[in-house]
């Protein structure tokens, strides 16, 4: 059932609230919360005991700071342990009615459990961030991201936009670009979501397959995310300009719940849309202290769930590593911003230097056209550490001579010795020799055999 939002800038009156209030309501919220646990999840009821928590000193928001983070891997161990949804879940089987799934890229996926409640909180979640992303009521939306195999960017984003009201064409990335594009064709809706590389690849495909540039078919917003990038200067002006749309990026999770981070229409950032369902940390990923969030702050992103009856977890670090863009806007809303710059644990370390692979990518997307954008790192070390420059392929543009080649060679490797204090040999391809990017995101890094 639709929605109305709360006003034309709004989805929802929280989205403006003051620090203070948001707070207070955090505190209530998460006493109800540990309550559910203490009561319901076998998984938490070890954890607290484990671990010496006494659950009725847990009052404000600032008692997180000592209890335990919830970790992937245990998640893992308590679905393995207790299948099938694991010790963590917490209400009966007659209260699931969904069932959603991870990508399980190390293994089996992760299996998380959704109540009726459950539903509507994550398309509460989803709506304030797609509203801030420029979607509205009555839109029509040609749906690129993946449909099957029960990732959130599917069913859940459907969910999300019958909820606001918008109509969603559910093609799925899976479809590939011609499908794709002869719906966008013959139907012209005006929204389209999906992630940023696979949807530059589309309206680059658009001319050889539907015969009309991307910008002549009709769209007026999209949402991006599922991978870091879409906030990248570079990547979004790409897209823009293919699609003649406004692109803004969205973040989530399949553990919390669909998309729960959105930027709105002065786009320096993805602002935190929810204080009234979830609480969001900001720590240092190696010490595990948290970060305020004041602009200009680094670090790792740790949830805890409000409001959350099936599959409630607490503290649980996501391994996403932001950079905060600011804490005000603009646009009125009151949440701090972010930009997801990488995950923690593909962070690669180059002689002692950190370095993130999106960080590459918009330097090498920002030699276009010399270059078409697409590059990976061939990573010839074990884990993430080396001692010897980076192995770096990157496409050039057709019709390039060798001394052309040469130079840009060399530009590359300056600019990113220059920008991120990082050795690097980049090796050239021609215009098509790597995978573009389909309803399987694309990995900037190729483990090669030393």
């Amino acid at each position: 059932m639709a929605v109305a939002p709360f006003s034309e800038k709004y989805w929802s009156p929280v989205e403006t609230i003051s620090s203070a209030e948001a707070r207070a309501v955090q505190d209530e919220r998460l006493r109800e919360q540990i309550a559910h646990l203490a009561a319901n999840s076998a998984f938490y009821r070890e954890k607290f005991s484990k671990h010496n928590v006494d659950v009725t000193k847990i009052r404000t928001v600032d008692d997180l700071a000592g209890l335990p983070f919830t970790e992937k891997q245990e998640l893992r161990d308590s679905l393995a342990g207790s299948p099938p949804l694991g010790a963590h879940v917490a209400v009966d089987d007659s209260a699931i009615v969904q069932i959603q799934a991870s990508s399980g890229t190390t293994g089996s996926p992760s299996y998380v459990a959704l109540t009726a409640n459950d539903i509507v909180t994550w398309c509460e979640l989803g709506a304030r961030a797609l509203y801030a992303n420029g979607f509205r009521p009555g839109d029509r939306l040609l749906h690129a991201f993946g449909m099957s195999k029960g990732f959130v960017g599917g069913l859940p984003v459907v969910q999300i936009l019958q909820y606001m009201g918008i109509v969603d064409i559910p093609i799925g990335a899976e479809a590939g670009a011609e499908r794709l594009l002869r719906v966008q064709a013959d139907q012209r809706p005006n929204a389209l979501i999906g992630t940023p590389y696979f949807l530059t690849h589309l309206a680059e495909q658009a001319p050889r397959i539907v015969g009309r540039l991307a910008g002549e078919l009709g769209v007026r917003a999209i949402s991006v995310g599922g991978e870091p990038g879409g906030g990248l200067p570079a990547v979004r002006e790409k897209l823009e300009s293919l699609w003649g749309a406004t692109a803004r990026e969205m973040l989530g999770g399949t553990d919390i719940a669909c998309t729960y981070w959105g930027e709105c229409e002065a786009g320096e950032g993805m602002h935190f849309l929810s204080p009234d369902l979830m609480i969001a940390e900001l720590i240092n990923p190696e010490t595990g202290e948290q970060i305020a969030p004041v602009e200009g702050a680094q670090g790792e992103l740790v949830y805890t769930a409000l409001r959350r009856q099936a599959s409630p977890l607490l503290r649980f670090r996501t391994r996403d590593h932001v950079v905060v863009t600011g804490t005000d806007c603009s646009c009125g809303r009151t949440g701090y911003k972010v930009r997801c710059i990488g995950r923690t644990d593909d962070m690669l370390i180059v002689r002692g230097i950190n370095v993130f692979p999106s960080a590459i990518k918009q330097l090498v997307v920002e030699l276009a056209p010399s270059t078409t954008g697409e590059m990976r790192i061939r990573a010839d070390f074990e884990g993430h550490s080396t001692q010897r420059p980076l192995p770096l392929v990157v496409e050039h543009a057709a019709g390039m001579s060798q001394e052309q080649q040469q130079e840009l060679r060399t530009t590359l490797e300056q600019r990113i010795r220059s920008a991120l204090n990082v050795k690097t040999v980049v090796e050239l391809v021609p215009d098509g020799t790597l995978k573009r990017p389909d309803h399987v995101k694309v990995a900037l890094i190729e483990r090669v055999k030393a």
